[in-house]
């Protein structure tokens, strides 16, 4: 036995493959390589749930579905109780995807995939005195997404950033906000459950919850000059380096490459803070190097949090909600899980070793 599970094979998948030696990512047969920055949220969408819900699912139709979808859903803002503008932005997203009805059906998966992308922004700008935006249905689920949470219909650049960043994370292996949706399955309830036991698990620090601190460090670096300084004196600290370092990646995570090239057509067409690029460029470099030095036998490279944060800052979310976009793009991985182990059929039930103490004897 291991303590947190490192290692032990848990279930057998047709959905992602994480190779940590290698640095690579396969979702179904295809790898990260040739989906990042070539494929939309639709098509990867398509591909992961292809046959689980459906015999064929086509992405155009897929599109089509999902914009009717975002429209339903877009009822729950009406209605939502005002008290949620008092939480964090995932968590008053959580609770409004928990008003959805469950089950397993075509429908459910649809309300479930647009629930997120429509209650996130509306959240966002409520918080911020804003009327929410309805969303147009004609539109992508990337572009949508983008203008409900700015009033304004996105570029092309800014479009197919944030297509990389949700085809990207949409699903990676057995990690714990995946394997909490795959247990609530196994016990037949519906696919709102899962949903929300998934969400859940990304309320803790360790899983899906790094992106914002990688923007405070650069923050507090503050200039390219500065970066070998500040991160020499923050591990002597014995602070970690955000962005740094991954549970399964012996080598380079092949996500932070693909985010760090979505963003290079916003620098190119100037829709992003050019020297915020290369503070955070010159900071990777810095940190690599002083890593490799005061850690000689620890393989730490960049991780995909890294590049999230500039991604996601410059297409204007907040740090708050970095979370609630994480959610957006692995909710179909999350689906996709859950229809696999469902089929499956078998109830997860590991087994405990008892460790305490034992009765007197008579």
């Amino acid at each position: 036995m291991k303590n947190g599970l490192e290692d032990v094979i848990a279930a057998e998948t047709q959905l992602s493959d994480v190779d940590g030696e290698a640095g690579r990512l396969i979702i179904r047969g295809v790898s990260l390589d040739h989906l990042a920055g070539s494929s939309t949220y639709e098509d990867v969408a398509a591909l992961l749930l292809d046959g689980l819900i459906e015999p064929h699912l086509d992405a155009s139709e897929l599109r089509r579905r999902l914009g009717h979808a975002r429209m339903e859903v877009f009822a729950e803002v009406k209605t939502a109780d005002t008290r949620l503008l008092k939480l964090p932005p995932v968590d008053a997203m959580r609770a409004l995807v928990a008003r959805l009805p469950d089950g397993e059906d075509i429908d459910t998966v649809l309300r479930l995939l647009a629930a997120p992308a429509v209650f996130l922004p509306a959240v966002l700008r409520l918080q911020r005195g804003e009327k929410p935006v309805k969303p147009d249905a004609g539109l992508s689920q990337s572009t949508d997404i983008l203008r409900m949470l700015s009033g304004v219909v996105p570029s092309a650049e800014q479009t197919a950033a944030l297509d990389t960043y949700l085809v990207t994370i949409s699903d990676h292996g057995l990690n714990a906000s995946t394997f909490a949706s795959r247990v609530i399955a196994s016990t037949r309830a519906g696919l709102t459950s899962s949903v929300l036991a998934a969400i859940s698990a990304l309320k803790g620090p360790l899983h899906g919850g790094a992106p914002g601190p990688v923007l405070d460090m650069l923050d507090g670096i503050g200039s390219e000059a500065n970066a070998g300084p500040w991160l020499y004196q923050a591990l002597d600290r014995g602070e970690r380096l955000m962005g740094f370092g991954h549970r399964v990646y012996r080598v380079r995570d092949p996500r932070a490459d693909a985010l760090k090239n979505a963003l290079k057509p916003l620098v190119a067409a100037g829709q992003v803070n050019a020297s915020r690029i290369a503070l955070a460029e010159a900071v990777e470099q810095a940190a690599l190097a002083i890593l490799k030095e005061r850690k000689p036998d620890r393989p730490l490279d960049v991780n995909v949090e890294f590049y999230t944060a500039l991604l996601l800052e410059s297409l204007g979310f907040p740090r708050d909600a970095f979370t609630g976009v994480f959610a957006i793009g692995r909710t179909v991985g999350w689906i996709a899980h859950a229809r696999e182990q469902a089929l499956e059929g078998r109830l997860i039930r590991p087994r405990s070793v008892y460790v305490g103490p034992l009765p007197e004897a008579a």
